[in-house]
């Protein structure tokens, strides 16, 4: 956290100190601040999260996964005294690890944080080169002699990204929402046939 937030604090400060050198009015400097840079700090913020999420149920899920299958195949075959309690050990442990992985898969599936990640880091990225390429006057802004006159194409193209970041991230939760829509439906069906089934056994007794 203190590494996320002092590379936040680096970006604003250098930044900042980037748009002291553009001779811009006093609204185009606040919508640099409050609209270009305050986008930028927040899914810089949101990437790194994403990622640290992303990378800890990852680990868990593959570490946990290698683990089980020795816990599973170990077989105490000594007839020490203590080798019961050593079997229960083993036994709650792969219990335990078990649960683990399995939650941390499902974590994983449910919020996307890979996705997320990959999603926050496009935006903030192609937010950063828009940004690098105005205070140079390059790119998109190679025709124009000052940052003034570049600027309302550059408020343009920040605009156009942060919507279409909305709208898929819009997208994305509707299809999220769907997702667990139909895995409740298929949950559902499936008790559905289990109680179907038992009554059909009762009777046939």
């Amino acid at each position: 956290m203190a590494k996320e937030n002092s590379y936040q604090e680096f970006l604003k400060a250098d930044f900042n100190k980037l748009f002291e050198g553009m001779n811009l009015g006093d609204g185009q400097r606040h919508f640099l601040r409050s609209r270009w840079l305050d986008q930028v700090l927040w899914m810089e913020g949101k990437a790194i999260l994403s990622r640290d999420r992303h990378y800890l149920l990852r680990i868990t899920t593959i570490v946990g996964g290698v683990i089980l299958p020795a816990l599973v195949s170990l077989n105490i075959t000594t007839t020490q005294p203590f080798n019961d309690r050593v079997k229960n050990v083993i036994i709650w442990s792969t219990f335990g690890l078990s649960q683990v992985v399995a939650i941390s898969a499902a974590i994983e599936e449910f919020f996307h944080y890979g996705e997320r990640w990959r999603h926050y880091r496009r935006t903030v990225e192609s937010l950063k080169t828009q940004g690098w390429q105005f205070s140079q006057l390059t790119g998109p802004y190679r025709n124009y002699t000052t940052h003034e006159q570049a600027f309302y194409v550059f408020a343009g193209h920040v605009e156009d990204i942060i919507q279409r970041d909305v709208e898929i991230y819009a997208t994305q939760v509707v299809q999220e929402k769907k997702e667990e829509q139909q895995s409740q439906e298929n949950y559902i069906l499936m008790q559905n046939t289990k109680i179907t089934n038992m009554e059909e056994k009762k009777e046939e007794k």
